[in-house]
């Protein structure tokens, strides 16, 4: 345990742990030294592989973020400044998206929150923080008064939310801690209520997405969205919630989103015990086996959060839950060869898209290095980039 009694993540790790994340960190760095070649000269973000290669994105994409968040996450593994160097090209490349920001949807803190405002604390770059805060602004400008954050836009979507958003309100908690604006919070906690009156189910599943009545608030809906069926349990989305409340918690210090982010949690231990790799619904049919790596790797690092905002015997079994989850992906799943800049191969974006079954995501490998980071000693959280400010 640390000074204030919380669980040390670091103390658990065995001998065998800690010489299997030396082997990862060597890994990583030369996996990741191959991917920055591959970004070079590319007029866009990295997100997936095709033949070998990145495949072409929108600069508006939802995951163009995790690239420069990897690079920073590298930069602190290693303190090799090849990384930050791609981190802030891709920043500046970003800010096309910013320009048009009506193209914007909820995930801005995926976007900016993870590589400016880390940057940001870094380095005090006072572009990063403008980009941050408008960011925060324009995520806060969807909000509803009835208590929840429009996800997307287009006619008939007005009252439509998901369980994703709850990773994209530590941007608006981190825009209030900067700017002493309590609206900003005040927004990230009615949608974090609202998440947890109409998303999360009693035994600890969650609804990916909600459809409100936008002029009225009432509930309407809650199709299946990216999982198998309605009432089904799309494991992302477990995943973005475990993370997501957790963090709600470490910003807030509100109990209900500490209890919330343990149920959670218990229910997605629960339906990974077996092999310790998620399938892309854990309510699916039997065949065929789809997993998903960016859920496993998303709730690993959630799970090593959430075992150090706990005391040292309530911690541990999240601790054991998200290192075996880390464990069993990187040897069942991970390819290392440097034939494919991406190193996860088994993420899915949704069920009912067979295209995008088992395929390379780099918010799967951001969430791998992240969790890597944190277990070898790595303190910065880049979900509360200026906690120790």
């Amino acid at each position: 345990m640390d000074g204030m009694g919380r669980f040390d993540i670091c103390a658990a790790l065995k001998a065998e742990d800690r010489a299997w994340l030396s082997d990862v960190k060597e890994r990583l760095d030369a996996k990741m030294r191959y991917g920055v070649e591959k970004a070079r000269g590319k007029d866009y973000i990295p997100y997936s592989t095709e033949n070998g290669d990145w495949k072409p994105t929108q600069i508006g994409w939802w995951t163009n973020g995790f690239w420069p968040a990897s690079m920073w996450q590298m930069y602190l593994m290693t303190g090799d400044s090849l990384y930050r160097d791609e981190a802030v090209r891709a920043e500046g490349m970003l800010d096309a998206a910013l320009r048009n920001f009506k193209a914007l949807d909820h995930d801005v803190g995926f976007m900016w929150l993870i590589q400016s405002g880390v940057r940001f604390a870094l380095e005090g770059n006072a572009d990063s923080y403008d980009r941050t805060l408008f960011a925060a602004t324009t995520l806060a400008s969807r909000f509803n008064p009835h208590g929840f954050i429009r996800a997307w836009d287009g006619a008939g979507r007005e009252g439509w939310a998901i369980v994703d958003c709850m990773m994209n309100l530590p941007i608006l908690y981190w825009a209030s801690e900067t700017t002493g604006d309590p609206r900003y919070r005040q927004i990230a906690m009615r949608h974090a209520d609202t998440t947890m009156e109409y998303f999360v189910r009693p035994d600890g599943s969650c609804n990916h997405i909600v459809i409100f009545d936008s002029e009225t608030g009432a509930f309407l809906d809650n199709p299946g969205g990216q999982g198998y069926e309605r009432g089904s349990s799309w494991s992302r989305g477990q995943s973005w919630a475990l993370y997501g409340f957790t963090l709600s918690y470490l910003h807030t210090g509100e109990a209900r989103y500490l209890d919330t982010a343990k149920k959670v949690a218990n229910y997605f231990i629960s339906q990974t015990a077996d092999d310790w790799i998620p399938r892309c619904d854990f309510r699916q049919p039997e065949e065929p086996p789809v997993r998903d790596n960016a859920a496993g790797n998303i709730a690993a690092s959630g799970l090593l959060e959430l075992a150090r905002a706990l005391l040292e015997s309530e911690g541990k079994p999240y601790f054991d839950a998200g290192l075996r989850i880390l464990r069993a992906q990187e040897r069942e799943c991970a390819n290392w060869a440097l034939d494919d800049p991406a190193i996860f191969t088994q993420c899915t974006a949704a069920w009912h898209e067979p295209a995008g079954r088992h395929i390379t995501m780099t918010y799967a490998d951001y969430f791998f290095i992240e969790a890597a980071g944190k277990l070898l000693g790595e303190k910065l959280l880049f979900w509360y980039p200026n906690r120790d400010a």
